[in-house]
């Protein structure tokens, strides 16, 4: 019990994921809102839980496979609303364990060399930021690189998180040579002795080729001073452009062999489910995932956690 005057306690993440996921699960209730008021599960009932599924964006092919594991033995069979979120939550954390998966650094890889990617918009920038705070607070030497050298102002803003993170921090001139730096920033990572090596990448549009040719040509540069790096190559995503998320993976995997997802802004969208969607088409890891600003809201990915938040399930 609180006594008077006394700051509330901070809200877990659960709870932030629960509110960031809010706009997701009234979503997916306002189409389940039909089907949760009938008592069984009939051919009509199948079909519009099949649909809402497709509705929360997680795609035609999940949506059937999930939609025919709740029916399966139970056709026809009377069912509550509380039991229908729940047999959600249970198949849709079912899909997710796939691909949660923590971002491991490898120790006897140094430095460790995160390389990250995505489309203008994605808060690439600050999810970076965020991450090296995170393994900062781990324990690990990081080491910042402004590959995005297009925009100042994301030279400007990683400058800022690594002081935040008390990260090492090297960069070029606006408009420099990204591959360039990505080389010196691995020799001067090597010579500091550093355990990790995260390189911003500029933001992109998948069908620019140009672009992808330039972070073809960083993958090709980085190697030349170490075979196996990057020995992370990361995609971010934004939560609110739903399936275009999937066309986004499709275009940098075909360009570079990307080894993990995080996905930003759950806060701000109806379309947490595409998640499901990417889990069944790639099931390449989602590392982390954001719900929030704070430097504290990007978290490691916990199937069970979203599955129940995104379903409202108790």
């Amino acid at each position: 019990m609180r006594t008077f005057g006394e700051a509330p306690p901070e809200p877990t993440f659960f709870e932030r994921l629960k509110q960031g996921l809010s706009k997701s699960t009234a979503g997916l209730s306002d189409n389940l809102a039909g089907i949760l008021t009938r008592k069984k599960l009939d051919t009509e009932t199948v079909a519009e839980l099949e649909e809402a599924l497709i509705r929360a964006d997680m795609g035609t092919t999940q949506a059937k496979a999930i939609t025919a594991a709740i029916a399966k033995n139970r056709y026809d069979a009377e069912i509550s609303s509380y039991d229908l979120r729940q047999l959600l939550r249970d198949e849709i954390a079912m899909i997710l364990r796939k691909i949660q998966q923590p971002l491991a650094i490898d120790r006897g890889k140094t430095p460790f060399v995160i390389l990250v990617a995505g489309v203008n918009g994605t808060g690439k920038t600050t999810t970076i930021g965020k991450l090296a705070r995170r393994l900062a607070g781990d324990g690990h030497k990081v080491m910042l690189a402004a590959g995005d050298t297009f925009r100042a102002a994301a030279i400007e803003q990683l400058a800022v998180w690594a002081s935040r993170a008390q990260a090492k921090f090297i960069a070029t001139k606006p408009g420099g040579d990204a591959a360039g730096l990505a080389y010196e920033a691995l020799e001067l990572a090597r010579a500091e002795g550093m355990d990790v090596l995260i390189i911003d990448t500029a933001g992109r549009l998948q069908n620019k080729t140009g672009l992808m040719a330039e972070l073809e040509k960083i993958v090709r540069v980085i190697k030349k001073l170490d075979a196996g790096a990057p020995h992370a190559m990361l995609l971010v995503l934004d939560a609110t452009t739903g399936q275009n998320a999937i066309s986004q993976v499709e275009a940098f995997h075909a360009s570079v062999p990307l080894t993990g997802l995080i996905m930003t802004k759950l806060d701000g969208t109806a379309k947490g489910g595409i998640l499901v969607a990417l889990a069944a088409k790639f099931a390449l890891p989602v590392h982390y995932i954001g719900v929030g600003e704070g430097a504290d809201d990007l978290q490691p990915f916990d199937a069970q956690a979203f599955a129940t938040a995104l379903t409202g399930a108790a």
